[in-house]
């Protein structure tokens, strides 16, 4: 073992790339920006293509369009008259046909020294046909020698100043350098699979050397995918399995549970009785709870959240829920205050308003204990917030918050149970990436009296028929929310920013427009949205701020201007904030004209459904893992072998793999076992490991 703990076998991959020949201080900072820092990194760095180039004895062989190395002979440099034009080097093949090699913006004399008149040289690159003769602008490769550029190359993913020579060469030596690997899959799925070895997958797709290598790199892909999922599933079930043997305190309820429900003025629907029945058998256990509540917008998931922190305070301990922003924060503390008082239990909301004096009695409120009920954002798992006994955290609306960050918020006090609830569904590919280590409930339901939501697309040209109809809504005492892509004014996009519609919609009623963009003061943002929730302000102009949790009865209009921008979870998550009262709702989705092909899917989804299951499916489909939910999950990295495709077809099986072999071996000590330990370590899973060390 090296001295980070890595198994020497592959100890030289997790070398940094500032100490491998060739790679100097620019070039690092170059590779840096590809997210290749290590050797390892470039060697999962998988190329998105192949180049086959094809040697030509002469001319008379080319087809346009081909990619050749041919021999030519140097007999002119002809500069341009004017800058902008482009200096060529007139030359023949050895059957005297005329070729020229074209370059831009060429300055000094290197050229010449390049292509001395009369020299032969070897070149490699893109044939085309010019007015009238053979072409090759800026060739890859120029040499004196029959060049050693390979016949078939790899295209890989390129950032400035990295050419993809460079990157075929500096793959080529590190694969070199790389050891084979004690397998990690059964025999039998490797047999069935038609998979090689792992050394031998990776030279299939970074080397090529023939046609039977190029039919082999589909299944060689596969192999280094599943590596990946594996590794990923077999991290997420040690988790897992570590979690459950912590010791937790039983919290199951009681007399607070029947006194909250005798207070809600309706009755809890049939998924909601489920699911908050999943939650009490979890908190009743003696292991820890590990619980994902996926509920679409508006399906009831706050006082879920409240029936089970009543759990946690009935045993005498206390509870707390995270919201992801300071709104959303005062917002559960305006919904929970009226039953908690009933309750009489205490509460406290700590954000990162909260400063000075009055921050630190909030904070000695939570260490003592006098705060049974804690709400506040990111602020309560600083070092700083210390809790006396912590039975429950419920994270709301933290799809970023990854394993890690879970697993050190439980950390903050004895045997903590976890609820983290989410209203962006994600679909079943999604919940087994990034919440593997969590057992998943699911509301599918809407509480009764949910009236659905009148979507409409209209374009950007009639957005003054859109002004007079929200007029209309003003008159009748509703209100509106008007969203646009950005803040400001944009050099190159040719949006309206929150800024402008706000100042022309201000013209058009006086007094009764506010503006909330992330880029505010907290104070000034939270007077702004105070206006709009307490109806002294009838528009809101926000950016996509707005997207979770708001809480506003009476807004019944949603505008969403360049909503061909926005991917379905998004827009979906935008249309929520609306038909929360008795009153129809309505979403106007603006568009710029024409729209593609994707933009026009995406909106015509919006208008056909408001399951937000079946759209969080559609967005997946068509915008990838990576960008579902608007952004990557920073607490887990995003796949960095496995596409969405290969994904969907491995996890299952993955997932079903681990589980049989850690019921066989459950600390991963016979020699498939210790390979596995060997791939945890390969694809930064090695906090799986880690928890097998520390029991």
């Amino acid at each position: 073992m090296s001295a980070r703990g890595i198994p020497d076998i592959i100890a030289p991959l997790f070398i940094e790339l500032r100490y491998v020949r060739g790679v100097g201080p620019a070039r690092e900072k170059m590779l840096a920006r590809l997210n290749l820092r290590r050797r390892v990194d470039v060697l999962f760095h998988l190329p998105t293509g192949v180049v086959q180039r094809k040697l030509i004895k002469d001319l008379l062989g080319a087809h346009a369009g081909e990619e050749v190395i041919v021999a030519v002979t140097v007999e002119q440099i002809e500069k341009p008259k004017r800058r902008t034009m482009p200096t060529t080097v007139q030359c023949v093949d050895d059957s005297k046909i005329p070729i020229e090699l074209v370059y831009f913006n060429v300055k000094g004399d290197w050229l010449e020294k390049l292509y001395p008149i009369g020299a032969r040289r070897w070149v490699v690159g893109k044939i085309e046909m010019g007015s009238a003769r053979w072409r090759i602008t800026h060739p890859e490769n120029v040499s004196a020698l029959q060049p050693t550029a390979h016949a078939i190359e790899p295209v890989y993913p390129l950032t400035a100043g990295i050419a993809n020579n460079y990157m075929v060469e500096l793959t080529r030596g590190i694969l070199t350098d790389a050891s084979a690997l004690p397998e990690w899959h059964d025999e039998h799925l490797i047999a069935q699979r038609g998979w090689s070895a792992w050394h031998a997958a990776l030279q299939t797709i970074h080397a090529p050397e023939s046609s039977a290598d190029l039919e082999q790199a589909e299944a060689a892909r596969d192999r280094l995918a599943y590596d990946e999922i594996l590794a990923q599933q077999l991290a997420l079930a040690i988790i897992r399995r570590a979690q459950k043997k912590q010791p937790g305190v039983a919290m199951p309820p009681g007399s607070l549970r029947a006194q909250a429900l005798s207070a809600l003025p309706f009755q809890l629907t049939e998924q909601q009785q489920k699911v908050i029945a999943e939650i009490d058998a979890d908190m009743a256990a003696l292991e820890r709870m590990r619980r994902l509540l996926q509920g679409d917008v508006g399906s009831g998931k706050t006082i879920i959240a409240l029936l089970a922190m009543l759990n946690a305070i009935q045993a005498g301990r206390q509870a707390a829920i995270m919201a992801p922003t300071e709104i959303l924060a005062r917002q559960h503390t305006q919904t929970l205050a009226p039953i908690l008082e009933k309750l009489k239990i205490k509460s406290i909301t700590l954000t990162g308003r909260d400063t000075g004096t009055g921050r630190a009695e909030i904070l000695a409120g939570i260490a003592n204990g006098n705060a049974q009920l804690i709400i506040g954002t990111h602020s309560l798992f600083q070092d700083a917030a210390a809790f006396r006994d912590l039975g429950l955290i419920v994270i709301d609306e933290q799809h970023k918050f990854g394993v890690h960050q879970r697993m050190k918020i439980t950390q903050k006090s004895r045997g903590t149970d976890m609820l983290v609830m989410t209203a962006t569904p994600i679909p079943r590919t999604l919940a087994l990436t990034a919440y593997g280590d969590m057992d998943v409930s699911r509301l599918l339901e809407k509480p009764p009296g949910r009236k659905p939501c009148d979507t409409r697309l209209v374009p950007m040209g009639r957005i003054d028929e859109v002004i007079a109809g929200i007029g209309r809504k003003i008159a009748a005492g509703e209100q509106v929310y008007w969203i646009c892509p950005l803040v400001e004014k944009h050099e190159v996009l040719r949006l309206t920013a929150a800024e402008d519609r706000a100042e022309m919609l201000e013209k058009f009623f006086p007094g009764q427009v506010v503006l909330v963009h992330g880029q505010m003061p907290k104070k000034q943002l939270g007077i702004a949205m105070n206006h709009f929730v307490r109806g002294e302000a009838k528009i809101l102009v926000s950016t996509t701020v707005v997207e979770v949790g708001v809480n506003v009865p009476t807004a019944t209009v949603m505008v969403i201007e360049h909503a061909e921008r926005f991917g379905l979870a998004q827009l979906h998550q935008l249309r929520g904030r609306i038909g929360r009262g008795a009153l129809p709702a309505t979403c106007l989705l603006l568009f710029q004209t024409p729209l593609g092909e994707m933009a026009e899917a995406r909106l015509q989804m919006m208008k056909s459904t408001d399951d937000g299951f079946r759209i969080a499916e559609e967005d997946l489909r068509l915008r990838g893992a990576g960008e579902f939910m608007g952004t990557r999950q920073s607490g887990d990295p995003a796949f960095r072998l496995a596409t969405l495709a290969q994904a969907n077809a491995f996890l299952e099986m993955a997932r079903d793999d681990t589980e049989l072999f850690l019921s066989r071996d459950p600390d991963l000590a016979s020699p498939r076992g210790r390979a596995l330990r060997t791939l945890l370590y390969l694809m930064d899973r090695h906090e799986g490991v880690q928890l097998l060390r520390t029991g």
